[in-house]
């Protein structure tokens, strides 16, 4: 097994670019982009720092070992030759998911999982299961077989501190990649008058106040055979410093209930006493006194919550409060459709790429200051 190899940081497509950039303010000074992603190279410290470091990433993969398989046969053979128990634990489960790609020999994803779940059965003791706390992934590309672990397990957008959420919650990790894309730096500012489960001024409390997202929850690295406890703790430690907060953070909704959600939820965050709360529609939302800073938003926009046609009126009324209270203030907003933010008549720049989210495609629409 090497001492490195390439880490793997799995982005929201459409934001490879936000995550490169978050990469290298971690300190990972060998990222690069790739689709789907940023690859890095480290050792297994790297792996657990990734983890807990980077708010923007759905999941860190560690791409562990390759080899070249022409026929099942060669694969069966060749798999039952890895070190699979310099990394995996008899005692914990593990799941495989193996894909293909047509420039492969081996193209049927059932069979190659079949064999290389029989090789860590037979040659390793390990224990296959459907519901496994590790997931071993395997890519065949070009005949090339190449050996991931996931080692985040759940997906990283759960911090370990939301527990109340709305009908159509942001995750955590495309809020913060937003509030990047936003030029957001911690450093001023932010108010958002649709708040929901308040996890855009969670995310920016958080980053301006240096709270690590990993803080809170466990991983399944914590579970391979190489995790070296002690160490965590050490770099777990060396994260809790925090930083000075300097500016504070405004959210409103007009469902009480969401507020509520909100303040519980900045509550176990840590966070509570650097955002303010208020139950209020977005159009009797005022403009606080001090610097200007970012307004970003999740309005309804029909594909979950309300009808489109309806929606209009409320797109206008927030464009229009926007405009009169809020100059000099920057602005994001994420919806579907593009007429829903014509209708805010706010001065937009040309939109980005569309933006995965809970099942349909979003765009994050952004002013400069206005």
């Amino acid at each position: 097994m090497e001492d490195t190899f390439e880490i793997f940081m799995v982005a929201t497509p459409g934001f490879e670019d936000a995550l490169f950039s978050e990469a290298l303010a971690n300190g990972f000074v060998d990222a690069a982009r790739t689709q789907g992603g940023v690859t890095t190279t480290g050792n297994w410290e790297d792996v657990w720092r990734a983890n807990l470091v980077m708010r923007g990433a759905s999941r860190i993969l560690a791409r562990v070992g390759s080899f070249m398989a022409f026929h099942l046969a060669q694969l069966d053979k060749r798999a039952r030759k890895f070190p699979w128990g310099d990394i995996l634990r008899t005692d914990i489960p593990v799941r495989v998911e193996v894909t293909t790609s047509k420039k492969s020999k081996i193209y049927h994803a059932g069979a190659a999982t079949q064999r290389i779940e029989t090789a860590l059965k037979d040659s390793h003791g390990m224990t296959i299961s459907a519901d496994a706390p590790l997931t071993v992934k395997v890519r065949i590309d070009d005949n090339r077989v190449t050996i991931s672990i996931d080692t985040s397990g759940e997906s990283l957008h759960k911090r370990g501190h939301k527990e109340a959420v709305g009908k159509a919650p942001m995750r955590e990790t495309l809020a913060s990649l937003m509030l990047r894309e936003c030029g957001y730096d911690g450093a001023e500012p932010v108010l958002d008058p649709m708040c929901g489960s308040g996890t855009f001024l969670i995310e920016a409390a958080e980053m301006a106040a240096g709270l690590l997202p990993g803080r809170s929850r466990d991983f399944a690295f914590m579970q391979l055979a190489n995790f070296d406890a002690g160490r965590w703790s050490i770099l777990r430690k060396m994260g809790e410093d925090t930083k000075p907060v300097t500016q504070h953070f405004y959210g409103s909704d007009r469902d009480a209930g969401a507020v509520r959600m909100s303040r519980a939820n900045a509550e176990r965050a840590g966070v509570a006493d650097h955002i303010s709360f208020e139950n209020l529609s977005a159009s009797d939302v005022a403009r606080p006194d001090g610097p200007t800073g970012l307004i970003i938003c999740n309005p309804p926009y029909g594909g979950r919550i309300g009808n489109p046609k309806l929606l209009y009126g409320l797109y206008a009324s927030l464009g229009e409060t926007l405009r009169e209270r809020f100059g000099g203030w920057r602005v994001g907003i994420v919806t579907s459709e593009t007429g829903l933010a014509k209708a805010t008549g706010l001065p937009f720049k040309p939109k980005g790429a569309a933006i995965p989210h809970g099942g349909i495609k979003v765009w994050l629409f952004q002013t400069g200051p206005l």
